[in-house]
């Protein structure tokens, strides 16, 4: 075997890599981020790197169970559902989803409930295959945003799904609970918030999420899906669109992504080692806390319009009252180690994302930071 000289330990204090409030690709713990450094080296005792070995292999074809397991076990998922793991994030399935849920049965009927941008998102690209109505818009510039309660939604009963996004990361608007119809069957875009508490499963029809903010990295989308909602064969449509495909082989209709799962999988037993997903509600639920409180007793010097109700637990936007100001508050948050606060280029201000990596020092540090700020440059 050619010599190779063993790759540098990552350095074990913080004073390097900062806390990172990035919205996605988001921060990784500390232990998964250095045993994935050590399996790219070398995975267990296969004498290759992660990346390397055959996704047909007996050691990945072990991983890849052990992650459907560990997923299954984390959101307490029925066997009346199905768990695909497809290549591309979520983006792809604002359009799979009206193929494989309504024209797949033979219907151009679905209902959207809008409440920020990637709703709105998935509503246009849904309507360029089907009749897509819309039950609620509240994506609007107010000085409160809310979700209106369900009374004021209108739902076509007939419709295929109903389609909302469970947590809004641009906007910071997000569901206490699904909501509570009984038809259509409940459809939702879980990526900024899944894995951050529990989820009654056997309420939806389908879930998804991009897997780069509580599940690992960029380029991995999760499905979840009732099996008798899956479809073999679409007419007229190439196979890999079809989500019953993607089931009958295991989620290796192509080449997945083989370090893609492999943090997944880190990812999911480090959530299990925090507690599984009751734990982490509770962690999360608290970090929230601290930092709204904190905007909220800064005498309006920091500013979120999002009724309390319906704030997200992992996206937190915020706003000062210049772009110059924001812009210094920027620069000197990262100077201080406080990274990628920048707020989304359509709506500008700041955002800071919190999911379940993030642990309560580091919002603890920002808050710090804030008040600081605010008296200094108030």
């Amino acid at each position: 075997m050619a010599a190779s000289t063993l790759p540098q330990s990552l350095p074990a204090t913080r004073v390097q890599r900062g806390w990172n409030f990035g919205p996605g690709p988001a921060m990784l713990p500390d232990t998964v981020v250095k045993r994935a450094q050590e399996a790219l080296w070398c995975f267990e005792d296969t004498g290759m790197g992660i990346a390397e070995i055959s996704h047909r292999s007996r050691r990945f074809l072990e991983l890849a169970l052990k992650l459907e397991t560990g997923v299954r076990t984390l959101l307490e998922i029925p066997d009346s559902h199905d768990v695909l793991f497809i290549p591309g994030g979520a983006t792809p399935h604002f359009s799979l989803i009206p193929l494989n849920l309504a024209l797949a049965r033979g219907t151009r009927r679905a209902t959207y409930a809008i409440t920020g941008h990637w709703s709105r998102l998935a509503h246009r690209e849904a309507r360029t295959l089907i009749d897509a109505t819309i039950a609620i818009d509240a994506d609007h510039d107010s000085d409160t945003r809310a979700i209106p309660e369900l009374a004021h939604w209108s739902i076509d009963p007939e419709a295929a799904f109903l389609y909302y996004t469970d947590n809004e990361s641009i906007n910071g608007v997000e569901y206490p609970a699904p909501p509570a119809v009984r038809t259509p069957p409940l459809v939702s875009d879980m990526t900024a918030n899944l894995f951050s508490r529990p989820v009654p499963i056997d309420r939806f029809d389908l879930i998804f999420a991009g897997a780069q903010k509580n599940l690992g990295i960029t380029g991995l989308g999760i499905v979840i899906v009732r099996k008798e909602r899956l479809h073999k064969a679409i007419a007229g449509w190439p196979s890999i669109l079809s989500y019953g495909d993607w089931a009958d082989s295991r989620s290796m209709h192509n080449t997945p992504p083989t370090l893609n799962w492999y943090f997944a999988l880190l990812m999911v037993e480090w959530m299990e080692e925090q507690g599984g997903l009751p734990a982490l509600a509770t962690r999360n639920a608290r970090k929230a806390s601290i930092l709204y409180q904190t905007i909220d007793q800064s005498g309006g010097f920091y500013r979120n319009t999002v009724s309390p109700e319906c704030r997200s637990r992992m996206n937190v936007p915020f706003k000062l009252s210049t772009p110059q100001l924001t812009e210094l508050f920027l620069r000197e948050a990262s100077q201080s180690g406080l990274f990628q606060l920048d707020g989304h280029r359509s709506v500008g201000g700041c955002r800071a994302s919190i999911y379940n990596a993030m642990p309560e020092a580091g919002i603890q540090e920002l808050c710090v930071f804030m008040n600081e700020f605010r008296r200094h440059a108030g």
